[in-house]
């Protein structure tokens, strides 16, 4: 945000600022000219002649300031931008949005699209208007305003009722009015929310639960499988990756945590001891995601190298590997493959789910942009926020699915990351779901995700994904 009145004070905000001076050092130039010409013939007898002649190029410098004042002040692009800028009267009975801002600040800029939008969705149902400080200034004075953006509610009867400055999202904008008695929501187009759900699975899941992994719900592969013992029983995960996500969300004492680990003989599917075994690592060639293949004996391990590649690790070099790529919000083990890019004030981190990539801007506070992908199609979906609301969708139809499971008294509660996600589409959604027959929930707007992690408290955010599903049971 710049102040609006240094903005509108600038000057070079119009007109040519170079033929003024240029004027003005000509007619001055031939003043010392013309007493150096005069002086030099008749000397002193000549001086009176001379103040008179100065006096009148003096006069002609003022008259010429006052006329290139005037043009620079009255030009047809300077008259046509003012014009432009001028408050248009209120339109009788109509609630008023007015924005004040310019078309060079950030803030400003992204407020452009967010008026544009509102004009159309509620035309004649509120008057929206945009006015540049820069092209009139005086508007900055009158309503007194200090930074730019700065947005002032107007109710029917021309009342002011609310400013605010800064960036103001679309979706505050509707909650202000909301709560200020003026409720938009009839005018705004059936499909501005999506309203798609299912609470009951489509079929049951009728897989043994010894064979469904405790932290992905995917299915293990016993080839994969990896153990670990707990006073609860057994905790069996689908492979080495799903442990470290595991491990690191844990908040117990972690001293010789691994001797409580197992994970199969990719070789001969017996179980051997986490810290014993070695780890073939290589990766997928079309995504370049991880694999990890454990061995009791490295000369296995060496033979499954020679035909499929990769790297032979020892278990604290994996656990090294494993737990260097973090959640920005959870602190989860992630894959950079399998997670959101998240840019923050020019660093760079990940969400490990959809939602955890927005609750990056809950923990650091910070604007920031989302980079995800379509669960169904792949296709990218890039989210930008700005003062802790949706700046900016692109595709605008993209919609986040927020996956939700019954627990034991009935009431319906966060499936867990792995159950979240974006999609291009509400379309899109209904035939991942399609797909995913025990998956239930609902489509929520991102715009909705990312208020739910704003709205979670310090305490919240401190401790998510550190207790519930991501632990042994």
């Amino acid at each position: 945000m710049i102040e609006a009145l240094v903005l509108a004070q600038c000057p070079c905000s119009g007109g040519d600022p170079g033929a003024g001076p240029l004027l003005i050092f000509g007619l001055v130039a031939c003043a010392v000219w013309l007493v150096h010409r005069i002086g030099g013939k008749d000397g002193v007898s000549r001086m009176s002649k001379v103040w008179k002649i100065a006096l009148v190029v003096v006069l002609v410098a003022v008259v010429a300031i006052v006329i290139i004042n005037k043009q620079m002040g009255s030009s047809p692009g300077t008259d046509a931008a003012k014009s432009a800028a001028q408050v248009s009267p209120p339109a009788a009975g109509l609630p008023r949005l007015l924005d004040l801002g310019s078309t060079t600040c950030i803030p400003c800029k992204m407020m452009a699209p967010i008026l544009e939008e509102l004009k159309k969705e509620y035309a004649g149902r509120l008057q929206v208007e945009f006015v540049d400080v820069m092209a009139n200034p005086d508007a900055g004075r009158s309503y007194q305003i200090s930074l730019i953006p700065t947005q002032i509610f107007f109710d029917a009867s021309g009342k002011e009722r609310f400013r605010h400055e800064g960036f103001f999202a679309k979706e505050d904008i509707l909650a202000k009015w909301k709560q200020l008695g003026v409720d938009l929501t009839a005018a705004a187009p059936a499909s501005a929310a999506p309203t798609f759900s299912r609470m009951e699975p489509a079929r049951a899941d009728d897989r043994p639960k010894t064979a469904i992994c405790h932290m992905c719900d995917g299915d293990i592969n016993p080839e994969t499988l990896v153990v670990v013992k707990s006073a609860k029983g057994d905790v069996r995960l689908c492979g080495p990756h799903c442990y470290f996500i595991m491990y690191s969300c844990l908040t117990e004492d972690k001293t010789d945590f691994e001797k409580k680990v197992s994970v199969a003989d990719w070789a001969g599917g017996a179980a051997v001891p986490a810290t014993a075994a070695v780890f073939l690592y290589g990766a997928e060639e079309k995504t370049g995601r991880p694999t990890l293949k454990a061995f009791a004996l490295r000369e296995a391990a060496e033979k499954e190298r020679q035909a499929a590649g990769g790297n032979i690790l020892a278990w604290n070099v994996l656990q090294e590997k494993e737990l260097a790529t973090r959640c920005g919000f959870c602190d989860r083990a992630v894959y950079p493959e399998d997670a959101a890019l998240v840019r923050a004030d020019g660093l760079f981190t990940w969400g490990c789910c959809s939602h955890c990539a927005l609750g990056v801007a809950a923990r650091t506070g910070k604007d920031i942009e989302v980079h995800e992908r379509d669960r169904l199609t792949g296709e990218m979906i890039v989210v930008k926020t700005a003062s802790g609301s949706v700046a900016s969708l692109e595709p605008k139809t993209a919609v986040a699915w927020f996956g939700l499971r019954k627990a034991p008294d009935g009431k319906f509660v966060s499936a867990g990351c792995f159950h979240q996600g974006f999609f291009v589409s509400e379309e899109n959604l209904k035939k991942w779901v399609e797909q995913n027959p025990t998956a239930t929930g609902k489509a929520v707007t991102i715009a909705q995700a990312l208020a739910d992690k704003m709205n979670l408290s310090p305490q919240q955010i401190q401790k998510a994904c550190k207790i519930g599903e991501c632990a042994p049971k």
